[in-house]
């Protein structure tokens, strides 16, 4: 089977998938890329990944830089308790990782929350922002009244090009060039290989964000080089690609028939044929080859993201307000989110 690969490639915005693949085509750790892991009570996994080469970051397809993940299964039930613990700890990464890049204690933060708030899955900007402390129009107005422990941070949803026939990116350096924030926290729904990490997983990281990424549109984006500031990405995978699923179902079957027969690789091979032999890239680029006759790759998320969404967005806004804010402790945060 002759396929042309090189117009197919696994979509995602994670910098541990895209480690993980690297390390699976190239057989080994990708040198240049520096990994710590840590795991902490109630199932939360964070890890850590400095990308420290050019060579590494052509490797891997992600921009030399920090990124810190938190990947939580938990986050799917519901568990407010579990909520709060993770809130915790990113508020603990995110206060760690401003320093880390060289952001000053008490800078001016803008948050600017990306998305269509009108298309659930892409809302999580919008829904962050609607829960963060502002504080700037206090310093502005009456600075002498503001009480102890906190900053000046300002927000904003500058929606999406659709609707405002205008790039956020744009809007955005407008109002870094009025307001002179030192910081930008950019909030922005991702897209993930995997279904496991949907509305599961909270990537940090310091490369900036380019809006609709996620769907394959590369358009100007919010980077320390175009706004002059240092830029903050924190995003959460709220879709996979149709292809994507398929693509991995096929491992989860031969897992499944291998499994249940337990008689080594000879059933699977006479179950699934030919596909058990190829390897991913090849079946993903069979799967899209397959699906290009609908003229599009579906973009998938789960039935349950109204609840999802609305639990991630508040989670991230009280990361961000015990971060940003002294004043605001994981004991009393709750006061400040709706």
């Amino acid at each position: 089977m002759n396929l042309d690969l090189r117009k197919y490639s696994v979509r995602t915005d994670l910098a541990v998938e895209s480690k993980e693949m690297a390390e699976t085509a190239h057989g080994g750790p990708v040198p240049g890329v520096h990994e710590q892991i840590e795991e902490l009570d109630g199932g939360i996994k964070i890890t850590r990944l400095d990308v420290t080469s050019e060579a590494a970051s052509r490797q891997i397809g992600r921009i030399q830089g920090h990124y810190i993940t938190l990947e939580v299964p938990g986050l799917r039930t519901k568990d407010t308790e579990l909520q709060e613990k993770v809130s915790a700890a990113f508020a603990q990464e995110f206060t760690a990782f401003l320093p880390k890049i060289g952001v000053a204690p008490g800078a001016k933060a803008l948050i600017v929350g990306l998305g269509n708030w009108n298309v659930t899955p892409d809302a999580l900007g919008p829904l962050v922002v609607e829960n963060v402390v502002v504080t700037r129009h206090y310093f502005e107005l009456t600075p002498d009244q503001v009480a102890p422990g906190y900053r000046d941070v300002s927000a904003i949803a500058p929606g999406v090009l659709g609707i405002t026939g205008i790039e956020s990116s744009e809007v955005v350096q407008g109002i870094v060039d009025r307001t002179k924030p030192d910081l930008i926290i950019a909030i922005d729904a991702l897209a993930s290989r995997s279904l496991e990490r949907v509305n599961t997983t909270i990537q940090i990281a310091d490369i900036g964000i380019h809006p609709g990424s996620g769907i394959g549109n590369k358009r100007r984006g919010l980077t320390k080089e175009i706004m002059g500031v240092p830029c903050i990405a924190i995003g959460v995978p709220t879709v996979c690609y149709a292809s994507t699923i398929v693509n991995n179902v096929f491992d989860l079957m031969k897992n499944h028939f291998n499994q249940e027969s337990g008689d080594g690789e000879a059933p699977t091979k006479q179950i699934m044929g030919m596909l058990n032999d190829l390897g991913e890239g090849e079946r993903l680029g069979l799967v899209k080859e397959v699906l290009e006759p609908l003229g599009h790759d579906l973009i998938v998320t789960p039935k349950e993201i109204d609840e999802f969404i609305e639990d991630v967005a508040n989670v991230i806004a009280s990361g961000l307000n015990i971060a940003l804010h002294e004043a605001v402790t994981p004991d009393n945060v709750a006061s400040y989110t709706h």
